[in-house]
């Protein structure tokens, strides 16, 4: 039911490790040289898929997608998170906490999707070796790559949408380490039944879906590999 008081509320604050401050210097020293290597190691991969003309094939052109992504999601909430440690203040905008939302999510249900395109991919190089050419052209492989960016982000915008349709209270404390779906809608003044099932059921088809594809790919993998003569395996 709804709260008494539902006064806007224009920025909110993130708690993270607030108590012990000592901890947030470590973590801050140790998230910034993960994420550091992480952005520098994914940037590289792509600029040498981009300049070699050997790795312009479908498998590096998904791992390209995959590297970008990894640079998206790190750059969406790490920078915040590392400011976060050190100011006494962790505020942001609603805009701000609004975008971190969306891209959380959406990030996450790609990166899903093209784990399923980048084992499809493996199996028909091992299982369709000989029509391989024709199943993965570069017009295939661009729209697997779209479908998979679009469907995360269609996601995202529809979870972002039914909680920002949600009334909340004057509460703008978050009790977390970045913003994501799950703790603003702790926030709410009202019934959270229909946020929390079409979570559950794009969590389940996003991700297990993807998790199915991936083992089937790989059993009828290892059932083409056994079936090859131990000699040429």
């Amino acid at each position: 039911m709804k709260g008494g008081n539902q006064t806007p509320v224009m920025e909110y604050v993130l708690l993270g490790l607030h108590e012990h401050r000592n901890l947030e210097v470590v973590l801050f020293v140790l998230c910034l040289g993960v994420s550091s290597m992480n952005v520098l190691g994914n940037a590289l991969l792509i600029g040498l898929n981009m300049l070699h003309p050997c790795l312009h094939n479908p498998m590096y052109f998904f791992l390209s997608n995959l590297s970008l992504m990894d640079i998206c999601g790190t750059s969406s909430f790490v920078p915040l998170m590392l400011i976060n440690f050190l100011e006494a203040q962790r505020t942001i905008s609603l805009p701000g906490c609004a975008l971190q939302m969306y891209l959380t999510p959406a990030l996450g249900s790609t990166e899903c999707l093209l784990l399923a395109m980048l084992a499809h991919d493996h199996y028909v190089a091992i299982c369709q070796s000989l029509r391989y050419p024709e199943l993965m052209s570069r017009q295939t492989c661009m729209r697997m790559a779209v479908l998979s960016w679009g469907t995360g982000f269609a996601n995202s915008l529809l979870q972002s949408i039914l909680v920002w349709c949600l009334p909340f209270c004057d509460h703008n404390v978050i009790n977390h380490f970045f913003y994501e779906i799950l703790a603003v809608l702790k926030l709410a003044c009202w019934d959270i039944s229909l946020n929390a099932l079409a979570l559950m059921v794009a969590t389940a088809v996003l991700t297990l879906a993807p998790f199915l594809l991936i083992c089937l790919s790989y059993l009828f993998i290892q059932a083409t590999i056994l079936r090859v003569p131990s000699a040429a395996g």
